[in-house]
């Protein structure tokens, strides 16, 4: 009996751990972000030093303090392609995945859009975090969708290549 007992307590014990650490993963560390007018959707301007804000509605983001990548946003825009040609194009970037819940933001959706040309990727702000740039693809019906992804710096860092004179100091913490 108490064979059974302890097996049970086993299971259940593992149940429980597996559910709440998939619920940490997938809903536990994300908040909704605040939008905040003039900061969150901004491009960097083809040799410019700071980025500057565009115009947009409809803005939704999540974010999360345990890892610099994990911000993903939504917005609409009424930028035209002409409007958008002065901010620097990122060459070939790559959608991060969202958590299923995040409704507006669909990385495959967003990946398809930019290989076939309806959608155009810009630098939104280089080194947000130290090594990760924020990116921002703009459709040509005027939505867009920002996430965070390593820069060549933070590839280094967290592979732990050597990072080299290139890239900027690391701030300390």
């Amino acid at each position: 009996m108490t064979g059974k007992l302890l097996a049970i307590i086993l299971l259940v014990s593992a149940a429980l751990a597996g559910g709440g650490m998939y619920y940490l993963q997938v809903y536990g560390f994300y908040y909704d972000v605040s939008p905040q007018p003039g900061k969150d959707v901004t491009l960097l301007a083809i040799g410019a030093e700071n980025p500057q804000p565009i115009t947009y509605s409809v803005f939704q983001a999540i974010d999360a303090d345990s890892s610099p990548i994990r911000y993903r946003a939504c917005f609409e825009t009424e930028l035209t392609t002409e409007d958008l040609a002065v901010f620097q194009q990122v060459e070939s970037p790559e959608p991060l995945t969202a958590p299923g819940w995040f409704h507006c933001y669909d990385a495959v959706a967003i990946a398809d859009a930019l290989k076939s040309g309806q959608a155009q990727a810009f630098m939104g702000v280089k080194n947000i975090h130290y090594g990760v740039d924020r990116i921002v693809v703009v459709t040509q019906d005027g939505k867009g969708y920002v996430w965070h992804a390593l820069n060549n710096c933070g590839e280094k860092a967290y592979d732990g290549t050597v990072v080299g004179e290139e890239c900027p100091p690391r701030p300390e913490n």
